[in-house]
């Protein structure tokens, strides 16, 4: 029996999981927050999860998110330099009620 495909061979959906860059556990990608650099170098917070170009993505826990800041680790997966106004966005993005992880 092939991957993604039941016994009387019928296709069924792969469930799409992604890692968080921060804790490195793996998550629906429903559950994180999708931050990708386009083509044209700009970095934005992909809502729809949906937009071109290289994401990197985070749990919404609010430790996940402060430590983010802390370690500026998407500086590291986007090789620039991302204001500090980028981070706060993501931090507000968080639901500061959100199971904290770690």
């Amino acid at each position: 029996m092939s991957k993604g495909k039941t016994a009387k061979g019928t296709a069924i959906k792969q469930i799409e999981m992604r890692r968080c860059i921060v804790c490195r556990q793996v998550f629906h990608k429903s559950e994180l927050i999708r931050i990708v650099k386009t083509s044209s170098g700009e970095i934005l917070l992909d809502e729809s999860g949906k937009i071109f170009g290289r994401g990197a993505y985070v749990c919404k826990s609010p430790t996940c998110a402060a430590t983010l800041k802390k370690r500026h680790n998407l500086d590291k997966v986007f090789k620039t330099k991302l204001p500090n106004e980028l981070y706060d966005k993501i931090i507000s993005a968080v639901d500061p009620k959100e199971k904290i992880q770690m």
